[in-house]
């Protein structure tokens, strides 16, 4: 999520509609400046006994945080505590019950992309080892209860923590105990960005299906390929889904922006702390009539806050978030935005995925989001066909775009090879759920303790 700097304070009031719509609007550029962002996730845990380490405790995540400084990286303060950090390779920031987050930088190839994760995870590795700490590559925590979790002290997570529960079921395992890797890309114009977004929209559930990795809940198989993506489905209707909005005619910045605008509110950043405006309306707040700011009006750093604040299946900020993928260890984090690369970033290659979805009815994009969690790619497209055969459809068209891209690394080898960890799904038919499931019910014998010892960076 986003995390508040100092420097954030000094931003301008919002006068019109133009400044909201600016936020998209600003956000396009030429193609040679388009580049991939990529952020993931993963769970801390003491080697020795597998628990989830507290924020202040002695080897914690603060001390973690912390650590992490020697390699250049600058602390973020909130009331004093580091929350978070800056550097060269982008933010490290913390969910509500400690994942670890790199919000990596803005990259020109996935050559980059990929470097920047081996050093993220090696700095990880290299501090967790003197604080005895590891890190877990999963969509969700497999063994543990929100009881067992500990909470970070970021003012942000406490209102959302006591919204969830008014607003869904599911909200507070979302925030405590789910883990996800995303692609942030970017749009030339705002026909470019309808496009991107309808095809990243209705192709969300097969990285969902390739990336399932979130088939346990408390110790026990939960029914699930990914269960993190189950979660979404009741967490909150208002700031979630597929948004039908976005495939009718003349969808764009206007109608997003309206769809943002009617999301309710979490909070409003002042002074250094979060008021909880936890279910109000940016409406109101754009007509100064909120009661916990009377007169006030919002900046736009409010309104860039309150965009962080709704989890469709794919968000529009500056950039477009690709989010239906759980996460996952090395190879898929170099592995996502490959996916989305390929798709979106040649002309080629995203007509032809368009041709592939864009005769997909409302119902039945929705059916598949909805049958996509528990089925990964065992299940069938509108079209009747096999959700595996479909998915190695979709991965000829990424390496075909990938390929026309033409981004060389020293040894002449294109962006291609980051799809072989999503091509052996494919060809073998074993998401990483299937995988876990399998050893489970085999070798583990029931035990997943041993998840720690074979999933772990």
């Amino acid at each position: 999520m986003t995390t508040r700097t100092d420097e954030e304070a000094k931003s301008p009031l919002i006068e019109s509609r133009e400044d909201l719509l600016a936020t998209f609007s600003g956000g396009e550029k030429p193609r040679e400046n388009w580049r991939i962002g990529t952020e993931h996730e993963k769970f801390v845990y003491r080697t020795a006994d597998h628990r989830a380490p507290s924020y202040d405790e002695p080897g914690g995540i603060r001390d973690l945080l912390n650590g992490l400084t020697e390699f250049g990286w600058e602390p973020i303060l909130e009331n004093g505590n580091v929350i978070a950090l800056k550097g060269a390779d982008g933010n490290i920031s913390l969910e509500p019950a400690g994942q670890f987050e790199l919000s990596g930088a803005a990259l020109e190839n996935l050559h980059l992309t990929c470097a920047e994760a081996a050093r993220h995870l090696e700095q990880c590795k290299t501090v967790g080892e003197r604080l005895g700490l590891s890190f877990l590559g999963l969509g969700m925590w497999p063994d543990k209860a929100r009881a067992d979790l500990p909470r970070m002290p970021k003012g942000r997570y406490a209102i959302m923590l006591g919204y969830m529960p008014k607003v869904g079921s599911l909200g507070l395992d979302m925030m405590l105990r789910t883990c996800t890797i995303q692609t942030n890309l970017d749009y030339s114009s705002e026909a470019d960005m309808v496009k991107k977004f309808r095809v990243g929209l209705a192709l969300q559930p097969v990285a969902t299906a390739l990336f399932a990795n979130s088939p346990f809940t408390e110790g026990k198989p939960n029914g699930f390929k990914s269960f993190r993506s189950h979660i979404w489905e009741d967490t909150d209707p208002d700031r979630t889904g597929m948004l039908p909005f976005v495939f009718e005619d003349g969808f764009g910045y206007e109608r997003y922006c309206d769809y943002a605008l009617d999301v309710p509110m979490y909070f409003v950043y002042r002074d250094g702390r979060y008021i909880d405006v936890a279910g109000r309306s940016f409406r109101d707040f754009l007509d100064g009539r909120l009661t916990e700011l009377p007169g006030q009006k919002p900046l736009v750093s409010d309104w860039v806050d309150h965009l962080s604040t709704a989890f469709p299946e794919v968000r529009l900020k500056s950039f477009l978030e690709m989010r239906g993928a759980d996460g996952g260890r090395w190879g898929k984090i170099c592995a996502l935005p490959a996916l989305w690369v390929g798709l979106l970033y040649d002309d080629q290659s995203l007509d032809a995925a368009w041709d592939l979805v864009k005769h997909w009815t409302i119902e039945q994009r929705e059916a598949l989001r909805h049958q996509v969690p528990r089925q990964g790619l065992d299940g069938v497209t509108p079209d009747g066909e096999p959700m595996r055969d479909f998915a190695a459809r979709v991965l000829d068209i990424a390496a075909a775009g990938l390929t026309r891209r033409a981004r060389l690394n020293s040894a002449g080898d294109n962006e291609g090879g980051f799809l072989d960890p999503l091509r052996e799904v494919v060809a073998t038919g074993i998401t990483p759920a299937d995988r876990l499931l399998a050893k489970f019910h085999g070798e583990w014998r029931g035990d997943l303790s041993h998840i720690y010892e074979e999933f772990s960076f």
